[in-house]
């Protein structure tokens, strides 16, 4: 059997022995960036030999400057296409030419020359920031690099605002295991401390500043973060607990796990976790006041604004109702 070659390789060849001897014959003078970016799994480094079975291929993102676009975009495009081979490394191919500008637009509906707002960054989609910082760059003369940088993670106090919703979305939910299974809902149960299962994820990859890929590679970018060996085996106890007890048990662990890892920050002074039961019901419950202790850190008075309402969140929520790009305007009115 051939061995398998990842896309983002594949694509790195096909942009040298392909693209960049087309653009040098035709368009010598032209400075252009070139990278793999977008949708797929070769994007961000998961892909495999399944991966191959559908939309996989080779492919390169080629940019040009803003001001070359209206007297060279229509001649590269149409150069492009005429000259390209249909197939390379025995797969199909593919080659799109964009500005980095309209890319972001048509990517995250962002204006990358404008100043980014809290609000804007609260309603970028994590996944879509992730697939645009960490796909390949092959070559850049046009501040591709420049536009991943800016986007390369949250500015501190929208992190902070989102540690603080991160932490709250633990919490509270905590006693409902206990409470669903004592009322005889083991099912119930096991799903309220799944979904506490991916929120303490989540907050592991925020404490790692790392964005977090959407579902499907959710589970394996976390088992490369630097706890992902250390929690995974806790967070399976959550999953795999029969009783809603044993399930109470390993979140209390992995909160503990992860009130560590806060400590490790330094953002705050120690905290130490401590184990409550709300009305006196016989449930525990892990807390330390994290977020009361990361609130007066936010000195960003728009991002302080938002904190002062609730701190419910980013809408990544929002993903499975409303993920087009071209929607990120009516989530801005959230903000409002």
């Amino acid at each position: 059997m051939s061995r398998f070659v990842s896309g983002a390789e594949l694509s790195r060849r096909l942009y040298e022995e392909v693209v960049q001897p087309i653009l040098s014959a035709r368009f010598p003078h032209l400075p252009h960036s070139a990278a793999l970016l977008g949708r797929g799994s070769e994007v961000l480094g998961f892909d495999d030999e399944m991966s191959t079975d559908h939309d996989w291929k080779p492919r390169v993102l080629l940019f040009i400057a803003e001001e070359d676009e209206p007297r060279h975009g229509a001649d590269v495009r149409e150069t492009l296409h005429r000259e390209l081979p249909p197939t390379f490394a025995s797969h199909p191919i593919d080659c799109e030419v964009y500005t980095v500008r309209d890319y972001l637009r048509e990517q995250l509906e962002l204006d990358i020359d404008r100043d980014i707002q809290p609000h804007d960054w609260l309603t970028l989609p994590e996944h879509g920031l992730r697939m645009f910082t960490s796909g390949a760059v092959f070559h850049d003369e046009v501040d591709l690099q420049a536009a991943r940088e800016r986007l390369s993670y949250y500015p501190h106090d929208v992190w902070l605002y989102l540690l603080i919703t991160a932490w709250w979305r633990v919490h509270p939910e905590m006693n409902l295991v206990g409470r669903a299974g004592a009322a005889g809902d083991e099912l119930g149960s096991s799903l309220i401390g799944s979904r506490l299962v991916c929120d303490l994820m989540r907050l592991a990859f925020l404490m790692e500043r790392q964005y977090a890929p959407y579902s499907k590679w959710f589970g394996t970018a976390f088992s490369r973060l630097a706890c992902g060996s250390e929690l995974t085996p806790v967070l399976w106890q959550v999953g795999r607990a029969q009783t809603w007890q044993d399930r109470e048990t390993a979140l209390m662990t992995a909160y503990e796990r992860l009130a560590l890892m806060h400590n490790a920050l330094g953002l705050t002074p120690r905290v130490t976790t401590e184990v409550v039961q709300l009305w006196n019901r016989p449930f525990k419950v892990a807390w330390a006041d994290i977020p009361e202790l990361l609130f007066p850190l936010i000195q960003d008075p728009a991002v302080l604004r938002i904190a002062q309402r609730w701190p419910v969140g980013p809408v990544d929520q929002f993903r499975e109702l409303i993920w087009a790009p071209r929607n990120r305007p009516l989530l801005l009115r959230l903000f409002d």
